[in-house]
């Protein structure tokens, strides 16, 4: 929920959220890499949600947001598969999201690229093309809250360790996948996703 755009298609209400919406996903939620996503048999419709995705290199608590950027070493595109209609039932009875969200092989990621080669964080462009067509585009410039208070609020109530990765939110345009699909991230113009639907 860190896209008004995003917000507003799912809740024609809710455009920015107080603070950072967070959730987890547990490590058996990482889809492995160059394995396919195989849609579950528990939900009727899943989503995809491409996501910048920011990489942890240390170990930190209580961060400090100017110091934010010291703790992360690279980034990529993901996706935040999400069952949305069992999300909508969850919501409905003021659940958490732990089903709908944190599934096994529910995140997808992509080749990490060194921040170092970035340039700006604030200042990127992505997208996710769909069997050659994009349907997701994002600017990071749009963020309601940049990488680096996301890394800052984190780590108030989670150590963030080495290795940790960090969604940092959709823009509009999410969608349901199907059987056959390609789903293919970009970083600007570079390729860092290719995963088929099955």
């Amino acid at each position: 929920m860190n896209y008004a755009a995003h917000n507003k298609e799912l809740n024609p209400t809710l455009l920015r959220p107080k603070a950072p919406v967070i959730f987890t996903k547990p490590d058996s939620a990482v889809l492995r890499k160059r394995m396919p996503f195989f849609i579950p048999d528990f939900a009727d419709r899943f989503d995809y949600e491409a996501e910048i995705v920011v990489r942890i290199c240390r170990l930190g608590r209580h961060i400090s947001q100017k110091f934010a950027h010291r703790y992360y070493d690279a980034v990529t595109v993901g996706i935040d598969f999400t069952a949305r209609d069992l999300q909508t039932r969850l919501r409905e009875g003021g659940l958490p999201w732990d089903l709908c969200k944190g599934f096994d092989d529910s995140a997808a990621i992509g080749q990490f690229v060194n921040v170092k080669d970035l340039g700006n964080l604030q200042d990127l462009r992505f997208h996710l093309d769909i069997d050659g067509k994009t349907v997701q585009e994002g600017w990071t410039g749009d963020m309601i809250f940049t990488i680096d208070e996301i890394v800052s609020f984190a780590s108030r109530f989670f150590t963030l360790k080495m290795g940790d990765l960090i969604f940092t939110g959709t823009p509009a345009g999410v969608g349901p996948v199907s059987e056959g699909m390609l789903l293919q991230g970009y970083l600007g113009d570079r390729q860092v996703l290719d995963l088929k639907i099955k």
